[in-house]
């Protein structure tokens, strides 16, 4: 090492966790410009020059930045500066910060936001009447906590023109009264039949909300994500003027992947546009590479597509196996022909009919086009049947893992489990099976649906008990968990991989020095409260992009 081209920025006193599997440990780290350009011991010092700036870590652990695999950022922005009911589960607290932001936006034209939580009402569904109570003379527009269900009062029903004759759409349901007339709670689909009556946001209120959510995840040590939804759905607005917007002005720091959203009421005809998205939102740090497709919807409302039906309250078989919101057959077509155009696929597949349909797509295009390096990844994983754990393996499909999820809660315990039984809850959310099998994970948050915070997500991982749940907890499937640095591994390495940042993620000489101070090393205590781990600076490119007030 020489003296003759110092460094910009030395860390020093480690530990370095470098998420290299040959050297996990370091105790000093070099970055000039952008890169890092050296990883070790004492010798890096070497590289401390007069204008160097050295960062005393005091025994805090350095890592890569932690990359989110499946996020809404500009959403959960929005939502922030909207009605914003996350982090509480009773209707006695939706209640009052609703009247609370009611009354302190009496300009709205309509009250939105959400994060509403399904446990906090019978049967995980409100009611108009609810909303009528606090808001009677407005249109109310509320989306839950998972983004698939969305609750209105009367005036906004009518506003949508709803009635008693208004029909279910081919891939939702609207609840309903005994008479028929809805209840105000939008499944899936439905949702659009209110949310297009919802006025747009404004591209300043989209760009301010990117902005509010990218300070948020630079705060948690977040460096890189993919933007899971680029493109109009459920009436969340297309998120890519932002992006650009951001772009434009310099001011997006982290590095983006989009996702740009495949309508699964068209098929391959809309080819030649999302090929000319990815050319004209492919600019600075944004690349709009992938295509998102939503094979299914979720456990809680019967939607997620399941191989075997449902069960009912009593625990007798059903009618309703789930939502293929795309047929198989047509799945596997356009998967290929994605492919063949060089657009990675990013599939939500939650029960374990989407998961396989999705698997049997990535297959049809590896058969078709040989062995390509898009990378194809599927997120949510809730059920995986044994059979197609080592296929991700074999097909090179990313399991792309939300661990947040992987815990008894009233959702699980009340709205899932009775209605899956024995066995198939035991498949659920298979983290330690996947990686055993030599599956590739990746990891993510899907914010605003929960906390972007990794640290809670990795402590899910390794105890699979929320972060706050009482010592006593039973965990929830607990072969399943991960230890420390396999997951830390998914939410760096793994996402980098599916993020094609091939340079970041791990800690080596000419890699990008994307970075996260943390208040401590958790590995020095792995079976205790990682989530009370703290970032305290947040590097990207060697730029300083979050400092936690001390």
């Amino acid at each position: 090492m020489s003296h003759s081209h110092p460094a910009d920025l030395v860390f020093t006193g480690g530990p370095v966790h470098t998420v290299d599997p040959a050297r996990s440990r370091a105790t000093a780290l070099a970055v000039r410009g952008e890169r890092i350009v050296a990883v070790g011991h004492d010798e890096v010092h070497e590289l401390i020059g007069p204008r160097t700036e050295v960062v005393d870590l005091h025994g805090r652990l350095l890592v890569p930045g932690f990359q989110d695999a499946h996020v809404h950022p500009v959403g959960g922005g929005v939502e922030l500066g909207q009605c914003d009911l996350s982090g509480a589960v009773t209707a006695e607290e939706y209640r009052r910060r609703i009247r609370a932001y009611a009354d302190a936006h009496p300009e709205a034209e309509w009250i939105t936001g959400g994060g509403w939580s399904m446990e906090a009402f019978p049967g995980g569904t409100p009611t108009r009447q609810f909303l009528d109570a606090l808001v009677p003379d407005r249109p109310v527009y509320l989306v839950n906590r998972d983004h698939h269900g969305g609750w209105a009062n009367t005036r906004a029903l009518e506003r949508a023109g709803l009635d008693a004759r208004t029909p279910d759409p081919a891939d939702g349901r609207l609840e309903r009264e005994a008479d028929g007339h809805p209840t105000g709670m939008l499944q899936e689909g439905a949702m659009m039949l209110v949310a297009a009556a919802v006025p747009a946001p404004t591209l300043a209120t989209l760009t301010e909300g990117l902005l509010r959510a990218q300070a948020l995840l630079h705060s948690y040590g977040i460096t890189a994500w993919q933007d899971a939804l680029l493109g109009n759905h459920a009436g969340m607005a297309d998120p890519s003027p932002a992006y650009a917007a951001a772009v434009r002005s310099g001011r997006l720091t982290a590095r983006v992947t989009g996702s740009l959203w495949w309508d699964r009421a068209r098929g391959t005809e809309q080819l030649p546009e999302l090929l000319a998205r990815r050319e004209e939102l492919t600019a600075g740090r944004l690349r709009a590479t992938t295509v998102k497709i939503m094979q299914d919807g979720i456990a809680e409302n019967h939607t997620a597509a399941l191989l075997h039906p449902y069960l009912t309250a009593c625990g007798c078989a059903s009618d309703n196996s789930g939502i293929s919101f795309i047929e198989p057959g047509a799945l596997r077509h356009y998967v290929t022909e994605l492919d063949a155009h060089g657009f990675q696929v990013h599939f939500h597949a939650l029960g374990d009919r989407a998961v396989r349909e999705s698997l049997d797509a990535v297959e049809a295009a590896r058969k078709a086009n040989g062995w390509t390096d898009h990378r194809p990844h599927l997120a949510h994983l809730q059920i995986v049947h044994p059979d197609d754990v080592p296929r991700f393996r074999r097909l090179g499909a990313t399991a792309n893992i939300q661990a947040l999820w992987a815990v008894h809660e009233p959702q699980m315990d009340e709205l899932t489990i009775p209605f899956l039984g024995a066995e198939r809850t035991a498949h659920q959310y298979p983290f330690g099976d996947l990686l055993r099998s030599g599956a590739t994970l990746a990891a993510g948050s899907d914010w605003p649906v929960s906390s972007p915070d990794p640290m809670a997500a990795l402590h899910t991982a390794v105890h699979r008990c929320r972060p706050d749940a009482p010592a006593d907890s039973p965990a929830f499937l607990p072969g399943q968990r991960l230890d420390l640095g396999a997951a830390l591994a998914a939410y760096t390495a793994g996402s980098a991989y599916v993020n094609h940042l091939d340079d970041t993620g791990t800690l080596r000489a000419g890699n990008l020095a994307d970075l996260a101070v943390l208040d401590r090393d958790p590995f020095e205590d792995p079976a205790g409260d990682i989530a009370a781990t703290r970032v305290l600076q947040t590097y990207v490119g060697g730029v300083l992009v979050h400092s936690a007030a001390s």
